[in-house]
């Protein structure tokens, strides 16, 4: 708040106007006036007593009801619009870097999602086509989540892994006719035969707290925007209106065109005028240091684009591990769930005993879809650090 102050009364010292005031005559203070805009009928032509006016009361003064009210009605707006520059930066920095974060983020979720597609189509072929639903529902909740969606991440990804347990087992064994109880009895071992290793367990811990930080971020970014709104849209009152026009305009009223305000009587009077957003002060403080503690997340363990990247990658393992075991996970399954009934087509007839044998290749570097034209998100955070640190003290 003490850089708004600052622009204020940066304003007030600078305002003067050029004149040579006679005694008892209201000549230069009908120039002065005139100069501001106004019109010269409001002006008298002699020092009067002041006691007829509500703000800019003294004992000689060329000023009338009139001019009184103008400069009133100059000093509300003055001060309303000065303090909208005061803050015109620190809105601007919030929204701009909300608008990048957000459209970084989404845009992201959704490239990793069409390189993940790309990879297991070519991959998988007609097997993950047939269930692409199951991961088109993983990013479709990852998004909704992002978006400030209520869902609960640990129990979204537990869903996914059981979804893929049921699709995988039965491409395994489509010998047998699964029903869905049967199926349902299989996801009950699912933390027993782990039939995808620790992947999941990995992948959960990592998704959640990449989640959780990115999403918090961004609203964060919103949250600091509110705040700048709310500061540049301060309600004067009665008490604050007079003192600005006492400090601006009412000099004016007895020829002292260039006399300037002290400094410090200046903060006090817009303090003053800004006092309920002055105690937001250590408040955001906290916020930025908030802010800023987040972006090192973002930059360390919990950096989003390093977890979504690779998850092609950490799923096709996944798969690979229940290929490996399928033989044994079978059996365990079989024996806690009981022999299910043979279809009379074997596997080969159906076409999917070489399903998961096709070797998984993912994107090279420089094959990887990019994100917001190029845009990484070490860039985009280094950024936004510098205008944080920046607006530290700028409310």
């Amino acid at each position: 708040m003490f850089a708004v102050c600052a622009t204020l009364c940066a304003f007030a010292l600078l305002l003067s106007v050029a004149a040579d005031p006679k005694a008892g005559n209201c000549s230069g203070i009908r120039d002065a006036y005139i100069a501001m805009g106004f019109s010269s009928e409001d002006v008298p032509e002699q020092e009067t007593g002041g006691h007829h006016l509500r703000v800019c009361v003294q004992a000689k003064t060329c000023c009338s009801a009139g001019m009184e009210e103008n400069f009133i009605l100059r000093s509300k707006h003055e001060f309303e619009k000065l303090l909208d520059q005061a803050t015109e930066d620190l809105r601007s920095t919030f929204i701009s870097r909300h608008k990048r974060f957000d459209e970084f983020f989404l845009e992201l979720l959704e490239n990793t999602e069409h390189s993940l597609n790309d990879m297991f189509v070519r991959t998988y072929g007609k097997p993950y086509m047939q269930n692409a639903e199951v991961f088109q529902g993983l990013f479709a909740e990852l998004r909704r989540y992002y978006t400030g969606g209520n869902v609960n991440l640990g129990e979204m990804l537990n869903d996914f892994w059981t979804r893929l347990l049921e699709r995988m087992f039965q491409l395994l064994n489509s010998q047998y006719v699964l029903t869905e109880d049967y199926l349902e009895c299989i996801s009950k071992y699912m933390d027993e035969l782990k039939p995808f290793g620790e992947v999941p367990k990995r992948l959960k811990s990592q998704v959640t707290r990449a989640f959780v930080t990115a999403r918090t971020f961004v609203q964060g970014l919103m949250v600091g925007r509110e705040v700048a709104n709310r500061v540049s849209k301060v309600s004067m009152s009665l008490v604050c209106i007079k003192a600005v026009t006492t400090l601006l305009y009412c000099p004016f009223c007895s020829g002292q065109f260039t006399a300037k305000p002290c400094r410090n009587h200046c903060l006090s009077v817009l303090r003053g005028c800004v006092a309920g957003q002055a105690d937001l002060d250590p408040e955001w403080r906290q916020y930025i240091d908030a802010m800023l503690l987040l972006t090192e997340k973002l930059e360390g363990p919990f950096n989003i684009e390093s977890v979504m990247e690779p998850i092609d990658v950490k799923i096709s393992e996944a798969i690979m591990n229940m290929q490996e075991k399928s033989v044994q996970l079978s059996y365990q399954v079989f024996q806690g769930c009981g022999q299910p009934k043979p279809s009379g087509m074997s596997r080969s007839a159906r076409g999917v005993s070489d399903v998961f044998n096709a070797r998984f290749r993912p994107y090279s570097a420089e094959e990887l879809p990019t994100t917001a034209a190029g845009t990484s998100l070490n860039r985009l955070v280094t950024d936004i650090k510098e205008k944080l640190r920046g607006n530290q003290a700028a409310v």
